[in-house]
């Protein structure tokens, strides 16, 4: 239900949100289609709310367009029950990444395959390859076991993308 290619077809709070609104700039959709684009390009997840919000795009030294709409249209960052679904999955993640350092060297077909079995929200893309990779546990699997890291983006960029 939560990952980003069945969101085309949004949830019902979601839908009712939207409308029938269909932002645009110069002719341009200013919602994320997750079909088409990663939405983490746009959008980024706040690990202590739970919140999705916009992206901050630091070359551009501005917030992104697209993300600034899609969370304003779909109130991502005021939605209480959204947000505890966000947060508890990533709770779980950073959970079994710890448990898994613990463990010393991490197995990583293991480690990808548990991983995927509990990420009900669509967090992996944003953890390994977008700006989750800096939050604690996962930045410590990035530092501390490189080649496991390297193995997970690597397994995760050639099983997603639009």
């Amino acid at each position: 239900m939560f990952v980003w290619p069945n969101l085309l077809l949004c949830c019902t709070e979601c839908g009712r949100l939207k409308g029938d609104r269909f932002p645009l700039a110069e002719d341009r959709p200013l919602l994320v289609d997750p079909t088409v684009e990663d939405p983490w390009l746009h959008l980024d997840f706040d690990p202590v709310t739970g919140n999705v919000v916009a992206r901050f795009d630091v070359q551009a030294n501005d917030w992104s367009p697209k993300g600034l709409k899609t969370v304003e249209v779909l109130q991502l960052d005021r939605r209480e029950a959204l947000a505890a679904g966000y947060r508890k999955t990533f709770m779980r993640l950073s959970a079994l990444v710890e448990q898994s350092l613990a463990t010393g060297t991490p197995i990583t077909a293991d480690l990808i395959t548990a991983l995927r079995e509990i990420d009900d929200h669509g967090l992996l893309d944003w953890c390994f390859l977008g700006s989750g990779q800096t939050v604690k546990p996962l930045s410590n699997l990035r530092k501390n076991h490189p080649q496991t890291w390297a193995e997970c983006v690597a397994a995760l960029e050639t099983s997603v993308g639009p």
